[in-house]
């Protein structure tokens, strides 16, 4: 008899361990990471571009590029693409990043036969149609009208203009004179150098056979071969951090932003920075949340964030606060990065930490379509094979000392940019 009295043990998440992928190559040598699981007749496959902004000849190209690669090719328009693909089940999307063109497509496995053609044509023969693009460049324009109304949206734009620059591809804004600038012999150009089997990994995930693989091979083994595209020479960054109040709109609530330049995924102090960040701003129960939140009620929500991309990252604060409590917050902020500079934390606390992040963890293992997830996010910033499983070692095992080493290291309050934004 089921005894719903007593409940289940909690038990540690002590082995966690990445499944490793296999690695095939298409006839165009394009390689395919390939995590086979589950019972279910699904297939996702991700198709990653190193096409992003480090690697574009001209500002907006990269993105205006991927969000127009489905709006017509030479054979079928935007609607009939649509149509097909809702006929069969199946999804594509391209959601923008900043050094990538992810295309992500599901289907099921009855209907390759039907989709992968078209995603064929879709990568190989975009025709960017002008009444597209101007479209495209007139819906921009009206959203960014709209965000640019928002506090903490000019709050993010500017804070990381500030750390690289406004001419750095991590740094630069979009701005409606940039979209007019665009033009077809742009995208058409970007397409053909950037998205070629060289510059190209697919991740496959699934119920996958080998019949899936012959498929695959079939349809997009017809990319065309092209050399690996290298990254533009990027300006040097800022050197003088400063702090910046912009008078923005007549509001209740002033943006805050707190951040400084860090590093990628590869970095040697990544690991401990990413448990250092939990602590401090990373989960509701971070220290950021307990004191400006919880104990001083300054705010609905603040939270800190490290953002890392292939070539270089950043760590960051935010929230949103009436106005004349903006300069406490900012007080209490840079007063719990001192804490963590100067005091150990309890065992209590760090162990509450290890068990949410192992958990989180946990989650990102279950079922072949979160797994290959992981697997994407290391092969396609160049992280070390064992990435996964050295993380997991250093949140089961940093120490009180090690956290606040870091902290000395990397919260100095004179490498911080500071920006408020609003009344």
């Amino acid at each position: 008899m089921l005894d719903r009295k007593t409940p289940p043990p909690i038990r540690a998440a002590d082995n966690l361990l990445l499944p490793k992928a296999t690695v095939y190559h298409l006839r165009n040598n394009i390689p395919v990471h390939t995590i086979s699981m589950g019972t279910q007749d699904i297939v996702k496959i991700e198709i990653v571009f190193f096409s992003g902004r480090p690697f574009e000849d001209k500002k907006m190209v990269a993105r205006s590029t991927a969000r127009l690669l489905k709006e017509g090719t030479g054979q079928t328009s935007a609607s009939e693409i649509a149509e097909q693909i809702d006929f069969y089940g199946g999804t594509i999307s391209i959601p923008v990043n900043l050094d990538t063109t992810n295309i992500t497509f599901y289907s099921l496995s009855k209907h390759l036969d039907a989709l992968l053609p078209l995603l064929g044509e879709i990568i190989c023969e975009p025709s960017f149609p002008q009444e597209e693009i101007d479209a495209f460049i007139a819906n921009s324009q009206q959203r960014l009208k709209i965000d640019l109304s928002k506090n903490d949206t000019v709050a993010y734009r500017v804070i990381t203009e500030n750390i690289f620059g406004k001419e750095h591809p991590y740094g630069y804004n979009s701005e409606p004179m940039l979209y007019e600038q665009l033009d077809r012999k742009d995208l058409i150009k970007h397409h053909q150098k950037s998205m070629v089997a060289g510059n190209t990994i697919i991740f496959l995930s699934g119920k996958i056979d080998d019949d899936v693989l012959k498929k695959l091979d079939q349809y997009l083994g017809e990319i065309p071969q092209g050399p690996k595209r290298e990254r533009v020479p990027f300006p040097e960054l800022p050197t003088r951090v400063r702090k910046e109040h912009l008078h923005h709109s007549d509001t209740v609530q002033t943006a805050v932003r707190i951040g400084r330049k860090l590093f990628n995924r590869a970095h040697p102090d990544f690991h401990g920075m990413y448990v250092l960040n939990t602590i401090f701003g990373g989960y509701f129960g971070s220290r950021l949340m307990v004191n400006i939140r919880e104990k001083k009620g300054y705010t609905y929500n603040i939270f800190s964030s490290m953002d890392t991309m292939m070539f270089d990252g950043y760590f960051y604060v935010g929230t949103e606060v009436s106005n004349e409590l903006t300069q406490k917050t900012v007080k209490e902020i840079y007063h719990e990065m001192e804490v963590l500079q100067n005091d150990l934390m309890s065992e209590k606390e760090l162990r509450m930490v290890r068990n949410y992040l192992l958990g989180s963890l946990l989650t990102m293992l279950d079922g072949p379509l979160n797994i290959i997830n992981v697997v994407k996010e290391t092969v396609s910033e160049g992280v070390p094979e064992h990435h996964f499983e050295n993380l997991v070692k250093t949140i089961q095992h940093i120490s009180p000392q090690e956290l606040r080493d870091l902290a000395q290291k990397y919260f100095r309050k004179e490498d911080f940019w500071e920006l408020t934004v609003g009344m």
